[in-house]
């Protein structure tokens, strides 16, 4: 496999050459060719009607195929720019599994640059042994000029959910690889300010959150200036009752990663349990900022409302109601990027001997 892939790489690298020969030689021919026409050709030297109709007919053709080559090869060059592009988000933004640790999983982004599918927002979920870890942020800016902070911010998170049993010190990490990134770009950009910039990149910015939901459904939260996600009650949750979406506010948020340095009494906060059924929708701030043509801001818990109404509740279609009214709201590509990550507990629920109905149960694993 390794030597078929190795081989079809040769081919692909032998063939560049003839490629950039022939972009560049046929124009030359048919510009030669329309100039010995004028220069030889004893019709062109003729001033009568039907000689200047031949002329005039010649050079058509040759424009016209000059510029369809041309349109050729850049969308030649745009495919291209796509393949990378894609290639890019499978790693940074790698596609997430349907189910993570008994947690149904759903997740969309969109970038507001057009033709980029790679935007500023960042979204990770994994399953460790101290539970189900899960990351959303919000780069500073947009577009292809937030990857590579995007690209430390989740490298790291992808390695200290694993190895730090504290959800405060994975923070503190991805704060360090944040900062070590801004001084590294520091010195790539001023080299002459020296080895150390005493203030890399002071406007650049992150806002985190982190949350962890333990095998019992406990939630852990920690929020560097993010927007507090919503929680969603299905009409068959395990206390019944009718569908509801609150929001999972936890107090005032921390500081965005990158200003300012992180508390030293640093700890996550607890926040209940995530039951059977029920769901939490994390978001960055581009889906509420999205504004209509009026200016009026979106409503996404009106969206996620309305979702429960009309269907159960179900990762998907949370993001396929939310995504139809926010385009419908915004008349197509929002202003800002965009990204909904939706978690539903599909555990399920322990009925001990003796519970009435209508108690709320622990989850099994």
């Amino acid at each position: 496999m390794l030597r078929r892939r190795l081989a079809r790489a040769v081919r692909r690298a032998d063939r560049q050459p003839l490629r950039r020969a022939l972009s560049l030689g046929l124009p030359t021919l048919w510009g030669a060719g329309a100039i010995t026409y004028k220069l030889a050709c004893p019709l062109a030297q003729q001033n009568g009607l039907g000689a200047r109709i031949v002329t005039s007919a010649v050079f058509f053709a040759v424009g016209t195929g000059l510029i369809v080559h041309v349109r050729q090869t850049l969308l030649r060059e745009l495919r291209q720019i796509r393949k990378v592009a894609g290639a890019a988000q499978s790693v940074l933004l790698r596609p997430l599994p349907p189910r993570i640790g008994g947690l149904d999983i759903a997740v969309a982004q969109l970038s507001a640059d057009r033709g980029a599918v790679v935007g500023g927002d960042l979204y990770e979920v994994v399953a460790t042994e101290y539970g189900v870890r899960a990351v959303i942020g919000d780069v500073r800016g947009h577009g292809l000029a937030a990857i590579a902070t995007v690209a430390a911010v989740l490298g790291s998170f992808r390695e200290a959910a694993y190895d730090e049993p504290d959800l405060a010190r994975v923070l503190t990490r991805l704060d360090r690889a944040l900062a070590r990134h801004l001084r590294e770009r520091a010195r790539a950009e001023h080299p002459a300010v020296g080895a150390e910039p005493d203030n890399p990149v002071a406007e650049e910015f992150v806002t985190v959150l982190l949350l962890e939901i333990g095998c019992d459904g406990e939630m852990s939260v920690l929020n560097c200036g993010h927007p507090w996600p919503y929680l969603l009650r299905g009409d068959s949750g395990p206390v019944g009752g009718p569908a509801r979406v609150e929001p999972l506010s936890c107090g005032e948020p921390l500081p965005p990663l990158g200003p300012f340095p992180l508390p030293a009494d640093l700890a996550p906060v607890r926040h209940g349990r995530l039951l059977p059924g029920e769901a939490l929708v994390l978001h960055t701030d581009g889906v509420e900022d999205a504004r209509d043509t009026r200016g009026r801001f979106f409503s996404l818990s009106a969206a996620l409302t309305e979702s429960l109404r009309t269907h159960p509740l179900s990762p998907q279609t949370v993001l396929s109601t939310v995504f139809s009214r926010l385009l419908r709201h915004t008349g197509g590509t929002p202003a800002d990027d965009v990204a909904l990550l939706v978690l539903r507990n599909a555990r399920r629920p322990v009925q001990p001997h003796g519970e009435r109905v209508g108690q709320r149960a622990h989850p099994v694993v």
